[in-house]
């Protein structure tokens, strides 16, 4: 946690590089979560005319299922994380849509950990796949059943529109030979 009055007294911004250990909290909120290791930030938070900006570097590894087998998948991450945090009296200064990116602030500080999380959740892929059924081209299949693509999807429903249709037998007709 950083405390407002500290981030304040620090002209250059306070710095950081902590690792953090998430695993628990974050599976509480999604528990599609298998393992979270090797989870860094590096950055710096600092305060400019109203505002506290929280900018670090996120890096981590991240365990989930496959969205197709359930193995799991462990992902390697690494983004830049930008935040800006004031009050709601900085609110009003600001334009329209530059208020919609201002967070408010809780308490009489700002949470790494909260904002470490809430961007991990956000950056969580809703299609996973391991490295195999990445390369394989086609989806699973069983007896009586098969996984389609959105194209395949449609191209099929196509073919049997057009197997369907009462005219295609007349479509031949009048062709001259």
């Amino acid at each position: 946690m950083f405390h407002l009055q500290e981030i304040r007294r620090q002209p250059d911004g306070l710095a950081f590089d902590q690792e953090l250990d998430l695993l628990k909290s974050l599976q509480e909120r999604n528990p599609e979560i298998l393992d979270l290791s090797q989870l860094r930030a590096v950055g710096k938070v600092s305060y400019d005319n109203g505002l506290y900006f929280l900018e670090y570097q996120l890096s981590y590894d991240i365990t989930l299922a496959s969205s197709r087998s359930l193995d799991p998948v462990v992902l390697q991450e690494n983004y830049l994380v930008a935040e800006v945090f004031g009050d709601a009296e900085e609110a009003t200064s600001l334009s329209e849509e530059e208020a919609l990116y201002l967070l408010p602030i809780e308490g009489d500080g700002i949470s790494l950990k909260d904002s470490v999380a809430d961007n991990i959740l956000l950056e969580i892929p809703l299609k996973v796949l391991t490295p195999e059924e990445e390369a394989e081209d086609s989806m699973p299949q069983g007896a009586a059943w098969q996984v389609l693509s959105e194209e395949d999807y449609a191209r099929q429903q196509a073919e049997t529109r057009k197997d369907n249709n009462p005219f295609t037998s007349l479509q031949d007709l009048f062709t001259e030979e």
